[in-house]
């Protein structure tokens, strides 16, 4: 059997767009958050965290200007919750609030009726985070979120953490070059990791017994930045926003790229969800401010029931 029979050409999958930040919500003006990530530009608007609700309606994270945004279906757009914070990766709990992962203040809820912030998590064992990237909740109320902070290559100590239902906090990987987004196989016994820094997918076995063993680099990238925000269908395709070739890398069970998903935009694809109508996914394009769509027919590993409403 020929190499090209085993892993054929990837499918190529073109984008469209289906809503764009409207201009009265961009505010192009320098920020803590872009002093730090985008050498002092002005930035008016960095989006980021697509997640659904259980009426399928979409939510976003603009991280610069600390603000959480509702899509409708219509491509009407509002403000949930404003504040000071850098909120980036969104998971929504059964409870009907989201989870958020913020940069400044931890693992945040959010209450979308009322736009009430609380804190889940700031500190650990008397210390402050480095900074939280992403969060992924299991079917047993499990949290796994990333601690990325300004981590790499030069300071691999960004950390991977589970906060159990029960309250427990477990360090999985405390030697991590800056981890970014992350999602559960569907049989839950598998953690992939984006290593941004490494430009690498890293696979994470959890143990029946707890923590980990045998953590390896599941695929490798190149470019500028790296693999950002993740997600899997049920068949456990990985796919990989990766934050600087403006594509979604899919990939196969032995890491290799199946299919793609190319931005039609900007080259800044740093994350995805799967729709809850199970037409595809959707993407976001963070620096044009775009959400961008893309078909895809395998479901959601971890789809829950929810109304059809798009975005």
């Amino acid at each position: 059997m020929s190499l090209s029979a085993l892993f054929p050409p990837p499918r190529l999958i073109e984008t469209t767009v289906l809503a764009e930040m409207p201009a009265a919500l961009r505010r192009p003006v320098v920020t803590e958050w872009s002093r730090a990530n985008k050498r002092g530009a002005a930035v008016d608007c960095f989006l980021e965290g697509p997640c659904h609700d259980a009426a399928g309606v979409l939510h976003v994270t603009d991280i610069p200007h600390g603000r959480i945004l509702r899509v409708d279906a219509d491509g009407a757009w509002t403000t949930v919750a404003e504040y000071d914070g850098e909120p980036n990766g969104l998971a929504y709990h059964p409870d009907g609030r989201f989870l958020v992962a913020d940069y400044r203040r931890g693992i945040l809820a959010l209450d979308p009726a009322t736009g009430r912030i609380e804190t889940v998590l700031a500190r650990v064992n008397g210390e402050g985070l480095k900074g939280v990237n992403d969060l992924v909740l299991s079917r047993n109320g499990d949290l796994y979120f990333t601690d990325q902070g300004q981590t790499g290559l030069h300071d691999p100590t960004g950390r991977v953490y589970r906060l159990t239902a029960a309250g427990r906090l477990d360090l999985l990987i405390g030697n991590a070059p800056s981890p970014n987004g992350l999602v559960l196989t569907p049989e839950e016994d598998a953690l992939f990791v984006a290593m941004t820094r490494d430009n690498a997918a890293w696979r994470v076995p959890l143990l029946p017994q707890g923590g980990t063993a045998k953590v390896q680099r599941f695929a490798s990238y190149h470019g500028t930045s790296g693999p950002d925000g993740m997600a899997m269908d049920a068949e456990g395709h990985l796919m990989v926003a990766h934050a600087s070739l403006g594509h979604v890398l899919v990939h196969g069970h032995q890491g290799q790229v199946v299919a793609a998903f190319r931005s039609c935009r900007g080259t800044t694809t740093t994350n995805l969800a799967f729709r809850p109508d199970g037409s595809g996914v959707v993407i976001t394009d963070s620096t044009t401010g775009t959400i961008l769509g893309a078909p895809w027919d395998i479901p959601d590993a971890h789809a829950r029931t929810s109304g059809a409403s798009r975005p």
